[in-house]
C-alpha cells in the first residue's frame, strides 16, 4: 500500500471532494484537522497546515506544488466531463503523448491528482 500526505486549507471540503468525485472511501476524520481516505492501494492522508505532527514536520506547510498521485482510468472523457459540471477545477488541458493521455485536476486546495489513460490498442 502507498500513503500521500496532502496539506489542505479545509480539510471537511477535501473530504466531499475525493469521497463524491473521485471515489475514496473515509477512513478516519477528525473535522477541520484530519482525514484518511482510500481508494485501491492508497491511503491519502489530508491534514490542514500545521494540525498534528504529520503537520508541522519541515517548515510552515502549504498546499499545492507539482507533487502528484496518478489515477489511472479507462474512461478519462467522461471522468474530465463529470468533474467539469461539479466545477472542478484542471491545469491546463489533455495532453497527448507518450503512453497515453492525461490531464491535471485540482483538488480545493489546489494539490494536483494526475487523471490517466492508457492509449488504446
Amino acid at each position: 500500500m502507498v500513503s500521500v500526505r496532502y496539506i489542505v486549507i479545509d480539510v471537511d471540503e477535501a473530504v466531499a471532494f475525493y469521497r463524491d468525485n473521485l471515489n475514496f472511501k473515509l477512513d478516519k476524520h477528525s473535522p477541520g484537522k484530519f482525514a484518511a481516505l482510500s481508494r485501491d492501494e492508497l491511503t491519502l492522508y489530508l491534514s490542514a497546515p500545521g494540525a498534528g505532527s504529520g503537520g508541522q514536520a519541515g517548515g510552515i506547510p502549504k498546499p499545492g506544488g507539482w507533487n502528484r498521485f496518478m489515477i489511472v482510468t479507462n474512461e478519462l472523457d467522461s471522468l474530465i466531463e463529470r468533474l467539469r459540471r461539479a466545477d472542478a477545477s484542471f491545469r491546463g488541458d489533455i495532453s497527448d503523448g507518450g503512453a497515453g493521455r492525461a490531464i491535471l485536476l485540482e483538488d480545493p486546495s489546489g494539490n494536483v491528482i494526475e487523471l490517466f489513460e492508457f492509449k488504446k490498442d
